[in-house]
């Protein structure tokens, strides 16, 4: 019988404009990747000149979707092109990757602007055996700066947070093992429950000497596990193969993920992406590429940002040569994350979405403004014969 495939690719911050409550949010204005384009059309800057350039996503239609400078609209656009609102409250990557496959989130994740509340950091330090030192908003990069030397001196933990629902834990390979360091986030990860219940807690390992400090690749994320059964969960239990490439084991904790490949960088993950599409399986691929929210977006950089998306861009066609006939293929993100302005979150924004069935040889459809991201999942699913209890399903507008 002849497998069925769905790949879903999330391009990690990559929002098309506010949404109609971005003032609840602070991000009245925030319109990610017109946005790019525009500051890239005024101020010509590491040889982009012309704005957001990108002609692939532009033949499939992105630019069907949000006026952007250097990327116009396709007269005939290979695939169905929209955008969807988020029904959820929030605007992080967790929820956004949840909603996607049917969970709604009804109340933001916590955030920490003032640091953690004392007795949370007392019960840490008391179930670790370890001191606590920093508890504020920080850049992973500087606070290890500030305190790594203290940290050396003491073996105290530096525990820190961002704009995000994050509990980070910091400290240098050669004062704290590794599994140890994994340990106290999994303490932490018990404590962070309930009205706590941030979206992840992660482990920052470090190295280096004093001044010349820098981040190991072993972070790892202890993510607060769905709710309830996602969309995920009901394609592994109808047997279905469900590969998660990047964090998307991280985001769901393991949750219906029959398969994870995770990976160091955009580059990697388009590469593992190459290798999954090339091989047999039944089911979903789902991919994030998270270098535009991690290395750009929360830093303000939208050259680096654009430089990402072109690197993207000149990547499709080989992502595309690696579909099968049938394959649905749909291209969207999971909330903004605008380099242009002031902010450094997120930001709260409708995602693009692409989407069709491979080969892609006839002109594109109108999607119109999905009333959720869990439009996505519910396509996916139907393509299999399911359903998911939210979102509704386009796959017959791409038929």
């Amino acid at each position: 019988m002849h497998a069925m495939r769905a790949c879903v690719l999330i391009l990690d911050s990559c929002g098309v404009g506010e949404m109609p409550d971005a003032v609840d949010y602070g991000d009245i204005g925030a319109n990610t990747l017109r946005n790019i384009g525009l500051a890239l059309a005024r101020h010509p800057s590491g040889g982009l000149s012309k704005g957001l350039e990108l002609s692939s996503m532009a033949g499939l239609g992105l630019g069907n979707i949000v006026d952007i400078p250097g990327t116009p609209p396709s007269k005939k656009p290979k695939m169905s092109f929209g955008k969807a609102a988020q029904l959820s409250a929030g605007k992080d990557s967790t929820v956004g990757h949840w909603e996607h496959f049917g969970i709604i989130t009804k109340r933001p994740f916590p955030t920490y602007p003032n640091g953690f509340p004392p007795e949370i950091i007392a019960d840490f330090e008391h179930r670790t055996g370890r001191k606590a030192i920093g508890n504020k908003p920080a850049s992973g990069t500087e606070i290890i700066k500030e305190l790594g030397e203290t940290h050396m001196k003491t073996g105290a933990l530096i525990v820190y947070t961002s704009a995000d629902s994050v509990f980070q834990v910091a400290a240098h390979r050669q004062i704290v093992s590794i599994d140890e360091l994994y340990r106290c986030c999994r303490i932490a990860r018990e404590i962070m429950t309930g009205e706590h219940g941030v979206s992840r807690v992660i482990a920052r390992p470090f190295d280096g000497a004093p001044g010349q400090f820098y981040r190991t690749e072993e972070r790892h994320d202890f993510s607060l596990a769905p709710p309830s059964k996602t969309g995920l969960d009901i394609l592994k239990d109808a047997g279905c193969d469900v590969i998660g490439i990047g964090k998307i084991y991280d985001l769901f904790a393991g949750s219906g993920i029959t398969q994870t490949h995770p990976s160091k960088s955009n580059a990697d993950g388009i590469d593992k992406l190459i290798e999954v599409l090339s091989s047999n399986f039944n089911g979903l691929v789902y991919i994030n590429l998270v270098d535009f929210d991690m290395l750009w977006g929360h830093r303000n950089d939208h050259i680096g940002f654009a430089k990402g998306l072109r690197f993207f861009d000149s990547r499709l066609d080989r992502i595309t040569g690696k579909l099968r006939d049938g394959d649905l293929f749909i291209i969207s993100a999971d909330h903004g994350c605008d380099p242009t302005t002031p902010s450094t979150d997120h930001s709260r924004e409708y995602v693009p979405i692409l989407a069709g069935i491979y080969p892609f040889n006839k002109r594109g459809a109108l999607l119109g403004t999905r009333q959720s991201f869990a439009d996505i999942g519910a396509t996916v699913l139907e393509l299999f014969g399911l359903t998911q209890p939210v979102g509704e399903s386009f796959l017959q507008e791409l038929k």
